[in-house]
């Protein structure tokens, strides 16, 4: 291997997956969806969990068959580009980065909220803004020193958010009052709609899982693996979890904090503490996650000749895409620190649905190449179904929504054509 470049480690392994995708999944959202929930549907808010969740699988069982094909890093971006070409690969592949860099950074701020509600001296001026660029740098530089050192925190950090969900869930089921589980009357297609759009948007992230596929030891076996019980795992806490806070806390639909509310009645003031340290540790996983696959998604753009090379640089001695790192950790401090909000995640919620509806109809595509080693069964049904329901969301978008992810992919679609100017020909070759 004399005078051979640095290539990726390939050290994770299945569960490795598992863990990236439900600490995405999981982030600060299901400790306030069941309040949101409960204001749109209100008893039906556990059964809209489940039918989305649902809805979910089918999406993900599309990832998992077009997963079971590659072995390299990207995710969709390479699903697209094998399917459609380079261009919508490209445009594919920059969204997946957009929306790992903008959810980044309304997570962080998210974070520095969360600990200035009993720490208020880092809720705002200098202090916010050392806490989360120190959030930024810790997380880039445990990226940089490599994959293992990457599994290994988001497998703890994924242990200490569930670990406090489980609590609340074991604990509180046996205080649930099964009255207030009634679904009462069936609520309007308006208000379903609002909540199947929340509930997509809950269990968004799962994306992530097959990115890093260019570190795993078997991608082709494990990451269909992961995308499967990353959805049921997540699928199964999410509906507990709105069980017990239905079934405990009245008053629900109004509460700002549902789950510290409703831990504080059935386990005292520390079980409201320890929601909020699961909050706390829940979004600094997902922080760690966005790090993780946000720099392999740019990494693919360049090995695959889509942006220039340099982004491609692999550290010779920690086998990671040390210059991907530092800039997806740079973009995302300066939007965390320069950028609303609304603003960030209307450009997630946009680009993540590209993201979507492009791995469903890759499925379509590539299956004229032949059979994946891992098949969805029922023939064209379930991705066909996956790529109307990605596309459906489409409708429930807002203005902001649909004018922020346009801009995202314009900005894209420019990059492509300066990156094809300078760099014409790929520096690596698609398997699939």
């Amino acid at each position: 291997m004399n005078g051979a470049l640095p290539s990726l480690q390939r050290a994770l392994g299945r569960w490795d997956l598992t863990a990236i995708g439900v600490n995405q999944v999981i982030g600060s959202g299901v400790f306030l969806l069941p309040a949101a929930l409960a204001a749109q549907v209100g008893g039906w808010s556990t059964t809209a969990v489940v039918l989305v969740g649902g809805l979910a699988l089918l999406i993900a069982l599309c990832f998992a068959e077009a997963g079971s094909r590659f072995d390299g890093t990207g995710g969709a971006y390479l699903y697209t580009r094998a399917a459609f070409g380079r261009f919508v690969g490209f445009e594919v592949g920059w969204m997946l980065w957009v929306t790992r860099v903008t959810s980044w950074a309304a997570v962080v701020n998210g974070l520095a909220d969360a600990l200035g509600y009993y720490w208020p001296a880092v809720g705002a001026g200098g202090s916010r803004i050392t806490l989360i660029a120190a959030v930024v740098f810790a997380i880039m530089a445990i990226n940089v020193r490599g994959i293992r050192q990457s599994a290994w925190t988001v497998n703890a950090l994924t242990i200490g958010k569930i670990t406090p969900l489980l609590i609340f869930i074991v604990v509180g089921l046996p205080f649930v009052s099964w009255d207030g589980l009634r679904t009462g009357v069936a609520p309007s297609f308006e208000q379903m709609s609002a909540s199947a759009l929340l509930l997509i948007f809950g269990f968004g992230g799962y994306e992530v899982v097959p990115v890093p596929a260019g570190e795993a030891r078997d991608p082709r076996r494990d990451v269909p693996f992961a995308m499967v019980m990353t959805i049921m795992i997540v699928a199964l806490v999410m509906t507990l979890v709105q069980v017990v806070a239905s079934g405990t806390l009245p008053g629900l639909a109004t509460s700002t904090t549902p789950l510290a509310d409703a831990a504080l009645l059935f386990l005292g003031a520390s079980g409201a503490l320890l929601m909020t340290a699961g909050a706390v540790a829940s979004m600094t996983g997902n922080n760690m996650g966005q790090a993780l696959s946000g720099s392999r998604n740019l990494f693919a753009l360049a090995e695959q000749g889509d942006l220039p090379r340099g982004f491609g640089y692999v550290h010779p001695r920690f086998r990671t895409p040390a210059v991907a790192v530092v800039f997806t950790c740079l973009v995302s401090l300066v939007l965390a620190l320069g950028s609303d909000f609304v603003t960030l995640a209307a450009t997630s919620a946009v680009s993540r649905l590209l993201v979507y509806a492009g791995t469903c109809a890759s499925v379509l595509a590539l299956r004229r190449r032949g059979p994946a080693p891992f098949t969805v069964p029922f023939g064209p049904l379930i991705p066909s179904v996956a790529l109307a329901i990605s596309i459906g969301i489409l409708y429930g978008a807002s203005r902001l929504q649909l004018q922020v992810g346009t801009a995202a992919l314009v900005i894209g679609a420019v990059l492509y054509l300066v990156a094809a100017r300078l760099k014409p020909r790929p520096t690596a070759t698609l398997d699939a």
